[in-house]
């Protein structure tokens, strides 16, 4: 398995795999049908403005992450969204991976702290935090787009 930084030219792979990872696993906070309609201007607008990663294995791409300033958070940290692993893939390290990745990507931007929101319930996202060094901050909130749905914020310190 392999991670890597996406480049604005590959702004495909980014639609692929994003709108694979809408379709398979329904998730509350983002909408299929509005990111199907996106135009290659807005895959790409995207890339530009903050990093994605996807995890590579035998050349499919398995898994994906971004990593962003959140609005509103202080300025050295940094914030895991979009994180997606195939469903085949899963338990086989590929979540850590990206994390990893997060990780590294935050540090280079001067971050000392990667954050991520779980919702509850999410067993296997939870195990996937938990692997690659989070922790839960006790900070919850109901989710945006499904108020009858709760999220807790997860930490990871960085650096030593």
């Amino acid at each position: 398995m392999r991670v890597k930084r996406l480049g604005e030219d590959d702004w495909r792979q980014l639609r692929d795999i994003r709108l694979r990872s809408l379709t398979e696993d329904h998730p509350v906070l983002a909408s299929l049908e509005r990111e199907q309609g996106f135009k290659e201007s807005h895959w790409r607008m995207r890339l530009r403005g903050s990093p994605w990663f996807v995890a590579t294995h035998n050349r499919r791409t398995v898994g994906l992450m971004s990593v962003i300033q959140e609005p509103g958070t202080p300025a050295d940290e940094r914030h895991v969204v979009g994180l997606w692993v195939a469903p085949e893939m899963r338990g086989k390290g590929v979540g850590e991976s990206l994390l990893g990745a997060a990780a590294d990507e935050a540090l280079s931007d001067g971050a000392v702290r990667l954050t991520s929101w779980l919702l509850d319930g999410d067993h296997p996202a939870q195990d996937v935090l938990e692997a690659a060094g989070f922790t839960p901050s006790g900070v919850r909130m109901p989710v945006p787009r499904d108020r009858s749905l709760t999220e807790e914020r997860w930490t990871r310190e960085l650096g030593a």
